[in-house]
C-alpha cells in the first residue's frame, strides 16, 4: 500500500532521515514513536507530499486514498458540523445543500438558477446520500457531539471540537490509509474509549503518532521508532516494543564492543609492524580487513529528555485538607450537596468517574480556585496547595515571554537559577524569549511545571497532567512524582500513569464520593470493570465508605450508622481474605523472580563470553552462544510481563 524507500531528509546540518525505509500494508495498525523533534510529523508530510525527500522515494499503490488528522489545527470555513463531517467531496457538500434548501422550500434564495436540475437526488445517492449522513451522525455522537450541535456552524466551536469534526470526516470517508497525529489530545475519555474501539474495526490501515501508552497498547500491532535517522520496526504493541528494544540494545552493545576489540587488536598489529619491511604487507592486509568490515554503530546516547525532580516540600500536618458540607451548583445543575472529603499527608489520590460528574470542580475547590457555594475548606498545618490546571492557558499569561512567566513567582530566585530550570525542561537559548501565546501544547505543559517547581507546594492538585507531554516527558514527570513526599490529588485518563502513582481512588458520581482505599488495580477489581480504562468513567457504586451526605441526600444519618457497622464487618472479612491472597501472590512473585534471576545471570555470562576474542577462534562457538542467548531473551520476554502483572497485583494487595 505504502513504501518508503531510501528516504533521506535534512534541514541545514540537522539530519532527520538517512536511507530510511518503511512498508505499510492494508489493515496494518502501526504506532510511530520517537522524541519530540525526531521527525514524526515531517514523515507524515513526506507521505502526504507536503514536503519532498532529499533522496529516496515515497511510493503509494495506485488508487489508494489517505486521510490526515494534524496535531494542532485544521481548516474550517462556513460549514456546519454535519457538513464538515460529511465533506468527503466538494460535490457531495454542494448537492446536500441543494437538497436541504429544497426541503426548506425556498430553493431560489439558496441556489443559483443553473444549479437546479433533475438529477440532483440521483447523483446525491450515487455519492452515498443519506446513508453517509446517518453514518456521520453516528460517528459525531460517538465523539460526544450533541444532536443539537450538528447544524451549528463549526467555526463557532472551540478548536478541540473542530478537530473532532475533522476526525469524524475522516472516519466517515474511510480512506485506505489514516495518518493520525496525536488524535486523542482533543478527546474526553468517553470519546477516546469509543474512538479506540471504533478503530479496532476500521477497514483500512492506520499509522498513528501518539503519546498515550494505553491507546497504543490497545490498538497497534507494530511500532516504528525513529532512531538515529532510521525507521526501526518492532512487532507487537508499545509494551512489547519496550522489551524488544531493551533486548536489542543489549545485543547491539555486546556486538559493538566485540567489534571494537577486534579492530583494536588488528590496529595493535598494524602499529607494531607497519614500519618493518618484512611485516609491512601483513600490516597493510590488516588495514584492508578493517576497511572491509561492516561497521556496527555505537548504540545512541539517551535522547534529549526533560529531567527534573520536585523539591521536597515542608512537612505538613497529618490532615492536609478537609472539606465539610460542600455544596456547589451551576445554575439548576447541582453538582454537590453537602459532601465531605479528607486527604492525609503522603496520600496519592486519583479522582475517577463519568464525564461531567464534577471531578474537575472538586479539584478546583480543593485548590481554592473555585469558591463553593456552601460548606468549608480547611487547610492543615503548614499546608501550601499548588494547582496544575487541565487547560494550561489558565495558568499562564499569553502576552509574556517564557522567561518573564517563569519569573512570576513569590519566591526570590536568580535569573541563572530560572534559566537552569527552564533548560531542564528543554527551553534553551532564545527559546526563553518566545511568547507564551506561540508555544505548543507540550511547551505550555512544561512551562506550567516549571512554575510549580519555582514555588513548590506540599499539596499538589493536578488535572490531566500528561496531556500534550511526549512519552519521555511523561516518564520524567512520573519519576519526579514518585519521589515527591507531599500529598497528591489528580485526575488523569492515562491508565499507566495513575496505576504507577495512585494509592487511593475516589469515585465521583451523582454528587457522591465513594472511597477505595487501595491502588488503581484494587479499584478495578472491586468494581469488576471490563477494562482498566473503562473503569475511569464507569458510573459504579462501590463497597467502600461514602462521604457523609446532606439531609437531602438518599442516605440519612440513621441509615448511615448501621451501614458503617456492616461495612466494618465486611472490611474485616476482606482483610482476612486478602492476607491469604497476599501470601499466595508473594509465592508466585518469588518463583518468577528466581527464574528471571537465573536467566539474567546466564544472559550476563553468555554476553561476557561473546565479548571475548577467543570465542570467535572456536568454530561454531559464537553461533551456539547466540542461539542460547536468543532462547533466553525469548523466555525473558515471556516471563517479565508475567512478573510485572504478579508484582503489580501484590503491590495492590500490600497497599490495602
Amino acid at each position: 500500500m505504502l513504501t518508503l524507500s531510501g528516504i533521506s531528509k535534512a534541514y541545514g546540518g540537522h539530519v532527520l532521515f538517512a536511507d530510511a525505509t518503511l512498508q505499510v500494508n492494508r489493515q496494518d495498525r502501526i504506532g510511530l514513536v520517537g522524541p519530540n523533534g525526531a521527525g514524526k510529523s515531517t514523515l507524515f508530510s513526506l507521505i502526504l507530499g507536503g514536503e519532498s525527500a532529499d533522496e529516496g522515494e515515497v511510493i503509494l499503490e495506485r488508487g489508494v486514498s489517505f486521510g490526515h488528522l494534524p496535531q494542532e489545527s485544521a481548516p474550517v470555513g462556513d460549514e456546519t458540523v454535519i457538513e464538515l463531517a460529511t465533506a468527503t467531496t466538494p460535490e457531495y457538500t454542494k448537492l446536500r445543500r441543494i437538497i436541504k434548501a429544497w426541503e426548506a422550500d425556498h430553493p431560489i434564495e439558496a441556489l443559483h438558477p443553473e444549479e437546479v436540475h433533475d438529477n440532483v437526488h440521483d447523483r446525491f445517492n450515487e455519492l452515498g446520500g443519506y446513508q453517509l449522513e446517518a453514518k456521520a451522525k453516528q460517528i459525531l455522537a460517538g465523539l460526544s457531539f450533541r444532536e443539537k450541535d450538528f447544524d451549528r456552524p463549526a467555526r463557532e466551536m472551540s478548536g478541540g471540537w473542530v478537530m473532532r469534526a475533522h476526525l469524524a470526516r475522516l472516519l466517515t470517508h474511510e480512506p485506505d490509509l489514516l495518518l493520525l497525529d496525536e488524535p486523542t489530545n482533543h478527546l474526553d475519555l468517553d470519546a477516546l474509549l469509543w474512538f479506540q474501539e471504533y478503530l479496532k474495526g476500521y477497514p483500512g490501515a492506520i499509522l498513528v503518532i501518539s503519546h498515550d501508552r494505553e491507546f497504543l497498547n490497545q490498538l497497534v500491532g507494530g511500532i516504528v521508532e525513529i532512531r538515529q535517522s532510521k525507521l526501526v520496526r518492532y512487532r507487537g504493541n508499545y509494551d512489547d516494543y519496550l522489551l524488544q528494544r531493551e533486548a536489542q540494545e543489549e545485543q547491539l552493545l555486546a556486538a559493538y564492543k566485540n567489534q571494537q576489540r577486534e579492530i583494536a587488536h588488528l590496529m595493535e598489529f598494524v602499529n607494531r609492524f607497519r614500519a618493518k619491511n618484512t611485516k609491512a604487507a601483513q600490516a597493510q592486509s590488516k588495514l584492508k580487513q578493517i576497511d572491509r568490515m561492516e561497521k556496527i554503530e555505537a548504540p545512541g546516547g539517551e535522547d534529549r529528555k526533560v529531567s527534573f525532580s520536585f523539591p521536597q516540600p515542608q512537612r505538613s500536618g497529618l490532615k492536609v485538607i478537609t472539606l465539610k458540607g460542600i455544596h456547589h451548583a451551576y445554575g439548576e445543575n447541582v453538582v454537590y450537596r453537602g459532601i465531605d472529603f479528607v486527604a492525609e499527608r503522603g496520600q496519592r489520590v486519583v479522582l475517577v468517574g463519568p464525564n461531567g460528574a464534577g471531578k474537575s470542580t472538586l479539584l478546583k475547590i480543593l485548590g481554592g480556585v473555585l469558591q463553593p457555594q456552601g460548606g468549608t475548606r480547611e487547610l492543615g498545618h503548614n499546608v501550601k496547595a499548588g494547582y496544575y490546571a487541565q487547560y494550561r492557558v489558565d495558568m499562564l499569561d499569553p502576552s509574556r515571554t517564557v522567561l518573564d512567566e517563569a519569573f512570576d513567582t513569590p519566591q526570590r530566585v536568580t535569573e541563572q537559577f530560572v534559566r537552569t530550570l527552564l533548560g531542564c525542561f528543554l527551553f534553551t537559548g532564545d527559546d526563553v524569549f518566545k511568547r507564551v501565546s506561540v508555544l505548543s501544547g507540550g511547551e505550555k505543559s512544561r512551562l506550567a511545571l516549571v512554575k510549580l517547581l519555582l514555588n513548590p507546594p506540599n499539596l499538589l492538585l493536578m488535572d490531566e497532567p500528561t496531556t500534550h507531554l511526549d512519552l519521555s516527558s511523561i516518564d520524567a514527570l512520573l519519576f519526579a512524582l514518585d519521589q515527591f513526599e507531599g500529598t497528591l490529588v489528580l485526575i488523569s485518563h492515562d491508565v499507566y500513569f495513575i496505576r504507577a502513582l495512585a494509592d487511593h481512588v475516589v469515585h465521583v458520581n451523582a454528587g457522591r464520593l465513594t472511597h477505595y482505599p487501595g491502588g488503581y488495580n484494587y479499584y478495578v477489581d472491586k468494581t469488576k470493570a471490563h477494562s482498566a480504562r473503562t473503569a475511569l468513567t464507569a458510573a459504579v457504586a462501590g463497597a467502600s465508605a461514602l462521604s457523609p451526605g446532606h439531609p437531602g441526600q438518599a442516605e440519612d444519618a440513621s441509615r448511615r450508622v448501621p451501614a458503617r457497622r456492616e461495612q466494618k464487618r465486611r472490611e474485616a472479612e476482606a482483610r482476612q481474605a486478602r492476607s491469604s491472597e497476599r501470601k499466595e501472590q508473594r509465592q508466585i512473585v518469588h518463583s518468577l523472580e528466581t527464574e528471571i534471576h537465573l536467566l539474567e545471570s546466564r544472559q550476563t555470562e553468555l554476553t561476557a563470553e561473546l565479548e571475548k576474542p577467543a570465542t570467535y577462534q572456536q568454530p561454531g562457538r559464537a553461533m551456539e552462544l547466540n542461539r542460547e542467548l536468543g532462547g533466553i531473551q525469548k523466555s525473558l520476554l515471556r516471563l517479565i510481563p508475567r512478573w510485572e502483572e504478579a508484582a503489580t497485583k501484590l503491590s495492590a494487595l500490600d497497599s490495602v
